[in-house]
Formats: C-alpha cells, structure tokens, sequence
C-alpha cells in the first residue's frame, strides 16, 4: 500500500525554513501528446488561481526549469521582465511577485517537477537563496527522490 505524501505539509515547512513570501510545486501531468506541467501546491498563496496555469515544456517559468534542469533566477520582475512579456510568466501576475528563483526537482534521474519561491515585498532573491532552494529540492520532497544521476 503507497502512503500518501504531505506537499502541503512539506511545503508550508519550506516556506518557513527558507524565508520566502511564496512557494510552489509543478508537476508534470500526461495530456494527449506529450505532457503538461502545472502548479499542484502552494504555500503562501493569495488565491487559488495558480492551479488554472498550463504550461508546456519550455514556456513559463516551471517550463524552462523543467526543460532545462537548469535553475532559473529572476531577481527583479520590474526590471528584468519588459511588460508585454508579463504573460510569459503567469505565475508572478497571478500571486503579485516581484522576485523568483525556481529549481528542478529531479527523481530517478529525470526532471519530475518544479519548486519555486518568491517575495512579493522589496526583498529579492539572490544566488544563495537559490544554492539553498536547489539543495532543499536536492534532498527529495514527498516521494520525489532529488536524484540526478542514477548509480548502477
């Protein structure tokens, strides 16, 4: 019998551990083609509207990371992002965030998900907060292992 993981639970732990205003997970879901991917839990959220974005592999934030495996860093959404390219990132939009850093979570050595933290306020996120976010995501969250690479 598979017990059941606390995202929820793990989440809201993060999110205090880690200092952010907001924390999310996306996961990938099979559709008729390929995949999509989708923000499955929060931690800090204003609304529920999160659960609405759809993504493809490569669009948005979760998408790039997701494709990539690379970490993605955003440090200024005012700045950094022109906006008429807002819309690329749904997530900022729909929880007001001003500064994000998303990393993969990796399982059995593919790219299973997305975690994701923000600040709504004046604080940004810098490299350190993304070395801790990446080592967290490292450590596995509910029955996704965190491992890169497989040993044989």
């Amino acid at each position: 019998m598979k017990k059941k993981v606390d995202y929820q639970g793990e989440l809201d732990r993060i999110r205090m551990a880690l200092g952010y205003d907001f924390i999310s997970l996306a996961l990938a879901e099979p559709a008729e083609y390929d995949y999509v991917i989708r923000w499955k839990y929060a931690s800090g959220n204003t609304n529920e509207r999160y659960k609405r974005i759809v993504l493809q592999s490569g669009r948005g934030i979760a998408g790039i990371v997701f494709k990539t495996g690379k970490p993605f860093l955003l440090p200024s959404v005012e700045k950094d992002v022109q906006p008429d390219s807002l819309f690329t990132y749904p997530i900022t939009k729909m929880e007001n965030l001003r500064s994000i850093a998303a990393v993969p979570i990796w399982s059995d050595a593919r790219v299973a998900g997305v975690l994701l933290g923000g600040f709504r306020g004046e604080r940004q996120v810098t490299l350190e907060m993304v070395q801790a976010l990446e080592a967290t995501a490292r450590n596995g969250i509910g029955d996704l292992n965190g491992k890169e690479l497989l040993l044989s």
